[in-house]
Order: C-alpha cells, then sequence, then structure tokens
C-alpha cells in the first residue's frame, strides 16, 4: 500500500507540473496575432496524417529517416506498455493484462523487439551526432545548451530501454524460479539474452526488477515534464503544427489588412474599413507575430534541415532559418516569463528585431521557401522573415540600399531597372 501510494503521488505530481507548464507554453502561443486556419478540413488533416504520423517528408534523407522510423514507432507502441504499469503501480498487481494470453505474449515480445531497435537507433543518433562532423549539426544557434538537449534526450532513452530490457529480463527469471507474485506471462526474445548477466537468487532479482520498474515509470514521468523545455517538445506539436500549417502555394504572400484598407479608401473616398483602429506595418517583437507562427517556434526539432539547404547560409551569409525559429521561440519564452513575474503590462525594453534578429539575418533571405519544403513538420521561417522585413521597410521606412532604388524604380518607372518605360522595349529593335 505505500508503494502505490508513492506511486500516485509521483504520478500525479509529474501530471500537474506538466500540466502547469504546457499552459503556459499555449499562454504564450496565444500573446500572438490571429490567424484564420480553419480552412479546408480535410486537407489538414490529410496533412497532418502525412507529414506527421505517415514521416514522409523524413525520407529526404533515408538513412536518418530510417533510424528515425524505429525511435518514433517504438515511442508510440512501447508506450502502450506504460498503460500496463500504471494500472499495475496503482493497484499492486503485477502484469495485469497477462489474462490476454497469446495475444499478450505477442506483445511483450513485439515491445522488447522495438526496445531494441530503438536503443541501437539511439546509440547510433548519439554516436553520429558527437562523433562525424555533420555541418547541420553546428552553427552560430547551436550552443552548448542545444547540443546537450540532444545527447540528454539520446542517453535518457538508450537508459529507459535498457531498464525495460533489463526488468523483464529480472521478471523472466523470477518466472522460472516460481518467485511470489510474478506470474508465467510474456515473451521475452530479447531480454532472455540477459538472464544469465543477472544474479542467482530470487531477492536479488526482486530488487533488481523493482529498481529497473521505478526507474522506467520514473523516467517516463520525468522526460514528459523535461518536454517543455527541449526541442523534442515537437513530439506531441508536431501534430497540430501540421494540421495548422499553410495550405496556400509556396511564394504567395499574404495582403496586410491595414495596406489593403489604405488601398481600398484611395480608389475609393467612401470606403470605411471594418476595422477603424490604426493598423501596425509588420512584426518589431514576438507578440507582432501570429499565434501560428509561434506554434512553429515551439515545434521548431532544431535538425537544421532548413539551414542545410539555405542559399544564403551556404553561400555564407549570416542568416540560418533554424536560428530565426530558436530566437523567436526565446523571445516569446522570455516574454511569458516577464507576464507571470511582472505582470502582463511589463515592457522589458527588448524585441525579436535588433536584440534576438539581426537586420542583415532578414535581408540575406532570397524568399525561395527552400526552408519551408525541407523542414519535416512544415515549419515557415519565411513567414517570421517577411514580418520583419515588412517592419523595417513600412514602420522604420529603413532598408538596405538596393532595396530602396528597386522600390523606387518601381515607383518612377514600372518596373525594377532604372531604364524608362520607353525604353523598355529598345531591345527587340534590330540593329
Amino acid at each position: 500500500m505505500v508503494a502505490q501510494i508513492i506511486f500516485l503521488v509521483i504520478t500525479l505530481a509529474a501530471i500537474a507540473l506538466f500540466t502547469i507548464n504546457l499552459r503556459k507554453i499555449i499562454r504564450n502561443i496565444r500573446l500572438g496575432k490571429p490567424a484564420d486556419r480553419k480552412d479546408q478540413p480535410m486537407k489538414r488533416l490529410t496533412t497532418m496524417l502525412r507529414v506527421a504520423f505517415g514521416q514522409s517528408k523524413m525520407v529526404v534523407r533515408p538513412i536518418p529517416a530510417f533510424l528515425h522510423f524505429f525511435v518514433y514507432i517504438g515511442f508510440v507502441i512501447i508506450n502502450i506498455e506504460v498503460l500496463e504499469i500504471m494500472i499495475d503501480g496503482l493497484f499492486g498487481t503485477h502484469r495485469i493484462f497477462y489474462g490476454l494470453g497469446g495475444l499478450y505474449n505477442f506483445l511483450i515480445g513485439s515491445f522488447e523487439i522495438l526496445a531494441f531497435t530503438v536503443w541501437v537507433s539511439c546509440a547510433i543518433f548519439l554516436v553520429r551526432r558527437n562523433s562525424l562532423k555533420i555541418k547541420r549539426f553546428y552553427g552560430v544557434e547551436m550552443t552548448s545548451w542545444p547540443k546537450s538537449d540532444a545527447n540528454y534526450i539520446l542517453i535518457t532513452e538508450i537508459l529507459l530501454m535498457s531498464a525495460f530490457l533489463l526488468m523483464n529480463a529480472a521478471d523472466a527469471k523470477l518466472q522460472l524460479l516460481g518467485a511470489t507474485h510474478y506470474v508465467n506471462a510474456g515473451a521475452f526474445p530479447v531480454s532472455q539474452y540477459l538472464m544469465n548477466l543477472l544474479p542467482s537468487t530470487e531477492q536479488a532479482l526482486i530488487i533488481l526488477e523493482r529498481s529497473c520498474w521505478w526507474f522506467h515509470i520514473i523516467g517516463i514521468l520525468a522526460f514528459l515534464n523535461y518536454l517543455p523545455y527541449s526541442k523534442h517538445f515537437h513530439i506531441l506539436f508536431a501534430f497540430p503544427n501540421t494540421y495548422f500549417s499553410n495550405l496556400e502555394p509556396k511564394g504567395e504572400f499574404t495582403n496586410m489588412p491595414s495596406v489593403t484598407n489604405e488601398v481600398k479608401a484611395m480608389l475609393d473616398p467612401s470606403f470605411v474599413p471594418a476595422d477603424a483602429a490604426p493598423g501596425k506595418f509588420g512584426a518589431k517583437d514576438a507578440t507582432d507575430l501570429t499565434w501560428v507562427n509561434l506554434m512553429n517556434a515551439y515545434t521548431c526539432t532544431e535538425c537544421g534541415r532548413c539551414t542545410s539547404v539555405c542559399p544564403a547560409n551556404i553561400t555564407g551569409k549570416l542568416l540560418s532559418p533554424r536560428k530565426i525559429m530558436m530566437d523567436t521561440r526565446d523571445r516569446i519564452a522570455e516574454i511569458g516569463k516577464n507576464i507571470d513575474k511582472n505582470g502582463a503590462e511589463h515592457q522589458d525594453g527588448k524585441s525579436l528585431l535588433d536584440d534576438y534578429i539581426s537586420r542583415e539575418e532578414i535581408w540575406a533571405c532570397t524568399s525561395c521557401n527552400a526552408c519551408v519544403e525541407a523542414c519535416p513538420v512544415n515549419i515557415d521561417p519565411l513567414q517570421i522573415i517577411t514580418e520583419l522585413r515588412r517592419f523595417t521597410v513600412m514602420e522604420e521606412s529603413q532598408a538596405p540600399s538596393s532595396i530602396n532604388a528597386m522600390m523606387g524604380n518601381i515607383e518612377n518607372n514600372q518596373a525594377p531597372w532604372k531604364y524608362s518605360p520607353a525604353d523598355r522595349f529598345n531591345w527587340a529593335q534590330e540593329s
């Protein structure tokens, strides 16, 4: 009974802490501007199933996709076993589903094989990340914390799978010894090879089995509460993020209502916009972005696929789309902490533009959408870059000289070039 009470307290505390942190993140996302993403629900559902559930965009890089598939499937399916652990922990039972007979044996055997593939995949990922000098794992934004975060997760998953297999190995050996409370159930295609490495006495095996059982479930609950602080939050957010992703053709820019209202008023003096409040052009801070942009930031996996295909980054420019997303997430998280500490009206004098993202970065972007195409969870860094650019041009009237020259030519010559419209077809004249 004492163990059951301890288990209940730990479980409730873990769920409560996760709920608090999740609500803060959702609150932070809702600080963004409105965005209508309720259209085409079937197409959105199909996109989510294909991209998030089906991992369709991972296959561009076959080797990591193959390894990630085992980690992903293992994470989803092995956690079915957590249901049994939770029931056993609450009611003091042991392998409560053993009555399923052959189906139970099949499930436990499948869980073991998946646990082994997860173990191997994470070990390869760990070596690959720390030993191979893969360029996309590096960059100015990849400071000690992002690197450590990835390693912590991989090591944790290896430890959790090791605990699961050792727990089963000890359980199987206790079943052979006829230990009380250890029913004959389950198939152990992997852990059977660990049995000879374990102690022979019943008491030592019980201590080992119980220790691994507690480590496994507490590790899962700790992992759950680590997610809100980690890039691995995409485990949860990848699904809503792909559902609410942009379905319009890539490269099609949105019209700002404030600009549309001004144009309509110029064409029709009697036009009165529905919203008479003065509009703001673009975005200077994270709260000027839409809630979709902010959800994108929290979903970022920091995999670097966007940066690895960015032509600006490849040619040595300062821009890194991954950094854009990480900076946006860090800024909105900072705003959220300020709200918690000082109230909603607090202003810290900082902004996303200049304090986190430099102007050199946003003007290095070629608007090619390569980063959007490469992202495995449909994140759109270009939207954030575009909004920051709009602010600098339309609110501050600041842009690189080449941009100003182009805009002046469009205004005067109806084309980006400095030639007069009357001379536009001179090239077609015979010499």
